[in-house]
């Protein structure tokens, strides 16, 4: 059978996890085996598992092999008991995966979990809210987008405030959107009531 030996695959901010992996997250320093040859087009992504952002991480290594090459040590570290098992779980991912078939080994780093805590705080920095906030259209109208692709066009609030208002006193009308569009957000349930460093 012939695999998909040259798949080549681009990775933008968001990075797919399934639910029955997250205790890997949970050490803050994990990695993933994908089918293909992944792109990372930026370092810092934030992760997703069962529909909810969980936390943002950095990727500090990225290694190809072919599936024929992996080891029992890769299969360890991305939390199976085997090579063989490690290949089953891309099988059942994948479809049909050969050995001469490229993976991409990332490993990756949490630089902060997610999740609005009790106390109000989100673990999430203003940029981050805008690009949540566009990618699952949680603002209303013209122009909170218009605000929100500043922030992140400018990349900080006190200069976005400068570009759209010539004063710092933007700066206020910014925050009340990020909040709006946060709170927006956890309805939508993209990000938890609960932080993740709450499920330990």
């Amino acid at each position: 059978m012939v695999g998909v030996t040259r798949r080549v695959v681009y990775l933008g901010r968001h990075l797919m996890l399934r639910s029955k992996y997250l205790d890997k997250v949970r050490n803050g320093r994990f990695t993933t085996i994908r089918l293909g040859i992944v792109r990372p087009r930026y370092r810092e992504v934030f992760i997703h598992s069962g529909g909810m952002v969980i936390a943002r991480a950095r990727i500090v290594d990225i290694r190809y092999k072919r599936v024929g090459e992996l080891t029992d040590e890769d299969a360890r570290v991305d939390g199976f008991m085997s090579k063989d098992d490690l290949i089953r779980e891309l099988r059942g991912i994948y479809g049909d995966v050969g050995i001469d078939d490229w993976v991409t080994i990332l490993t990756l780093e949490v630089t902060r979990f997610i999740g609005v805590k009790d106390d109000g705080t989100e673990g999430l920095a203003p940029i981050d809210i805008a690009r949540l906030a566009l990618r699952y259209n949680a603002y209303y109208g013209d122009e909170e987008r218009v605000i929100l692709t500043t922030l992140i066009s400018e990349g900080s609030v006190r200069r976005a405030a400068i570009k759209l208002f010539n004063s710092l006193d933007g700066r206020f009308v910014i925050r009340r959107v990020l909040n709006r569009v946060l709170k927006r957000l956890v309805r939508m349930g993209v990000i938890g009531n609960a932080g993740f460093r709450d499920l330990d």
